[in-house]
């Protein structure tokens, strides 16, 4: 029962924020309207964590972009942090569960949203397939 309530929290944010989404597995939610396409919310106790899938990790210019992307993680990244996933660039933000309120996942939600807008651009120079 004590899950059924976290799971129910959680996505009753995403209704209350009036995001399209699909319930993946048990507290996994992926959305899908325009202002969250592609990002990931899942669950996992004590942290709601939610990420976004940027583009592939290029074969050249590694060097490059990993500077880039810690320049950006060190002044630009309001919340949260970009990072490697197998051959992927993520955006991950990890909120507390219990003091996270509607506010706080919202605020979450729009940085993210804000980091793709701002840096996709600088970043997608990096990419072989320049399309994320």
């Amino acid at each position: 029962m004590k899950n059924d309530m976290k799971d129910n929290k959680v996505e009753q944010y995403l209704i209350d924020l009036k995001c399209d989404y699909r319930k993946l597995k048990p507290n996994i939610w992926l959305l899908e309207d325009n202002e969250h396409e592609g990002m990931m919310v899942m669950y996992a106790d004590p942290l709601v964590i939610i990420r976004l899938q940027l583009m592939s990790i290029p074969a050249k210019k590694r060097v490059e972009l990993y500077e880039k992307l810690l320049e950006l993680n060190a002044s630009d990244m309001i919340r949260g942090a970009y990072g490697l996933e197998g051959d992927k660039i993520v955006i991950v933000e990890s909120l507390e569960y219990e003091t996270l309120d509607l506010n706080e996942f919202r605020a979450a939600l729009d940085a993210i949203g804000l980091a793709l807008v701002q840096h996709y651009p600088i970043l997608r120079v990096y990419s072989e397939t320049k399309s994320r």
